[in-house]
């Protein structure tokens, strides 16, 4: 015995439509709303394949079976495409404010002991950088090198002992 085509109360010259309809809104749902970050772009694929079925006048049953099981396929192997992306395209180390341990700087603002002010500032590489957590006095034109970042502040020593310039305050 022959089961019944699935009767959805739909005309089914209408499903070609209805199925590019639902690509297009998927699609731009991804672009605006999700930001391109490829959780329903497997699905508006399948939409658009099961749309292309639709033309060719597949049975109905086929076309929802391909916009399901094809968009959860699309989604498993584009997430492990990702997965596997993102474990062979790490960040190296000393990217982003991070480059910056183990840099020689030059003191442009005097460092105090126990800043509470955070007044002191280093030129790294041409950027100016403030200071946090010094024990010691650093004059202006002293070299520190940095061995730490703390937020947007850097934690510096000196480069050599005779930098530092008296001690607690």
């Amino acid at each position: 015995m022959l089961a019944a085509p699935l009767d959805l109360g739909i005309d089914l010259n209408m499903w070609p439509w209805i199925w590019l309809g639902t690509a297009v809104v998927f699609a731009l749902v991804e672009l605006i709303l999700v930001g391109g970050s490829f959780i329903i772009l497997p699905f508006a694929v399948s939409a658009f394949i099961a749309a292309i079925l639709a033309f060719y006048d597949v049975a109905i049953e086929v076309q929802w079976a391909v916009f399901v099981f094809g968009g959860a396929l699309l989604f498993v192997v584009m997430y492990r495409w990702a997965q596997r992306f993102m474990k062979q395209n790490t960040m190296a180390p000393g990217v982003g404010a991070d480059r910056l341990v183990g840099l020689i700087a030059i003191v442009t603002r005097e460092i105090v002991p126990h800043d509470t002010e955070r007044a002191g500032r280093v030129n790294i590489d041409g950027e100016v950088w403030g200071v946090t957590d010094s024990d010691l006095r650093l004059a202006v034109g002293s070299k520190v090198r940095v061995i730490a970042m703390k937020g947007t502040r850097v934690v510096v020593v000196p480069l050599d002992e005779d930098s530092a310039v008296g001690g607690e305050e």
